[in-house]
């Protein structure tokens, strides 16, 4: 299996709307993904389609060497893990679970422990806490936690299942700067382990050194993917955020500078 991802002429629609319009994008062993693009470019239909919870509405799609249409989605969601901050709105469920618990069910895709444990999962929960660098933070009920430290332990959690793909879908949203960057510094382990990451963000500089290629949407439309540094140029990044915006580079992270004042007339032409 040479390619994790393999989308060829995929199109969506729901509700009668054109959402996805001939997208063709291979994801390849060893590579990992940003997707940019404004609210309402198909971000969220994308994800969908590559984590088996959509169905393309015409194309080919094959994920993790399964085509859609003669393979078992439910099995093949089972190798992909999913974090997003929208996922809190489970935390009631974990309420008053330790963290070494709420880690454990991710093997189990359950709020909840129901089925019995082993051993193993125990210390697999305690090496993802020592990678994570949450150590100290065991036994501790997950609602006592901080939002960033939040955030590592549900990483911590998608990857009991040891995925070939994680899925991260706005991870850093509402985390102030210090705990932004303890959330970036953990995907260099997730990398390590050999987990190809999606990362779905607003902001370019979250793109940290992991994050090795990046496709740019607007409207259903892929405007440009590729290696990062090909694709974040300044023409490129204007066109797809409707704003003029120079592109500046420190230690490997692409950093955003609007070049002229937004007029009314640019913020028309946004899609609603």
């Amino acid at each position: 299996m040479n390619y994790i991802v393999s989308l060829h002429n995929v199109n969506f629609e729901r509700g009668g709307k054109t959402i996805l319009q001939q997208i063709d994008w291979d994801i390849q062993k060893g590579e990992h993904w940003a997707i940019l693009g404004l609210n309402g470019s198909g971000k969220t239909s994308l994800l969908n389609i590559i984590s088996g919870n959509h169905f393309p509405s015409s194309g080919e799609a094959t994920v993790l060497g399964n085509r859609f249409g003669q393979t078992n989605l439910p099995e093949l969601r089972k190798r992909i893990g999913f974090v997003s901050s929208s996922l809190e709105r489970f935390s009631q469920y974990f309420q008053n679970e330790t963290v070494e618990s709420v880690i454990v069910s991710g093997k189990y895709a359950s709020f909840g422990l129901y089925e019995e444990t082993e051993e193993k999962d125990w210390e697999q929960a305690n090496q993802l806490l020592n990678d994570f660098r949450l150590s100290y933070v065991k036994g501790t009920q997950i609602h006592l936690l901080s939002e960033g430290e939040k955030r590592r332990v549900l990483i911590a959690r998608a990857l009991m299942s040891n995925p070939d793909m994680l899925i991260l879908d706005e991870p850093c949203s509402g985390l102030d700067i210090l705990s932004r960057e303890q959330f970036l510094n953990s995907l260099e382990k997730v990398a390590i382990n050999g987990c190809h990451i999606v990362y779905v963000t607003h902001h370019v500089e979250e793109l940290v050194k992991e994050i090795s290629h990046v496709l740019l949407l607007k409207e259903g439309k892929i405007i440009a993917s590729g290696p990062k540094k090909e694709v974040l140029q300044n023409d490129l990044v204007t066109e797809t955020y409707n704003v003029p915006v120079s592109v500046n580079w420190s230690q490997n992270r692409p950093y955003l500078i609007v070049t002229e004042e937004v007029t009314p007339s640019m913020l028309e032409r946004q899609p609603q």
